[in-house]
């Protein structure tokens, strides 16, 4: 999307009005959106009617603009495919299913996900927590082997990684029930 066309649909402008404001003709409005770079005259009035600086209009992408689009696309991904707080929580629970067989507890949500249409960050967050619990439990598996307790400590340790899964699963689910959220959640998503 041009630099010109981002601003003045961010400011809730038509090329018309824009031309009608600026008294540049609708036609170089339409060559500047199509790729032409504005000079001179025509950038210094363009610049002034949209209330902004000339270089916004010469700059790759001006980084407010950047960051308006991001919301702005989350937005109306949202819009597109509402959260179904339901199917949220099916796929948050068909973790819990797969608790014993790793690798299952990340591709049967992320399945889940793009079935449901549900593509939407809580959805993601749910399975990038799965992501994070499938890489830390083999290691905290070995670690546990390597300190040598015994068996029965090994035996433990088994037991309390899976039922720690098992416990960010279910408390994902009745935070999901009561405040529509996760409890359990990155700052970050790894999908």
């Amino acid at each position: 999307m041009s630099k010109l066309k981002a601003i003045r649909e961010q400011k809730n402008l038509t090329q018309e009005e824009l031309s009608e404001k600026s008294k540049i003709s609708v036609r170089t409005i339409q060559r500047i959106e199509a790729g032409t770079e504005p000079k001179g005259h025509t950038l210094r009035v363009l610049a002034q009617t949209l209330g902004i600086e000339e270089f916004e209009l010469q700059q790759e992408q001006p980084q407010v603009l950047s960051e308006v689009n991001e919301v702005e696309i989350e937005v109306k991904e949202e819009e597109e495919n509402p959260i179904n707080y339901s199917y949220i929580k099916i796929i948050n629970l068909s973790s819990l299913i797969f608790t014993l067989l790793p690798p299952l507890n990340i591709f049967v949500p992320l399945i889940l996900m793009h079935s449901m249409k549900q593509r939407n960050s809580l959805a993601r967050q749910i399975i990038s927590v799965q992501m994070i619990w499938t890489v830390m439990a083999p290691i905290t598996f070995m670690l546990g082997i390597f300190l040598k307790f015994g068996k029965q400590f090994t035996l433990i340790l088994m037991i309390l990684i899976v039922l720690s899964n098992v416990l960010i699963i279910l408390r994902n689910a009745a935070e999901i029930d009561k405040n529509k959220k996760l409890y359990f959640r990155l700052k970050f998503s790894m999908i």
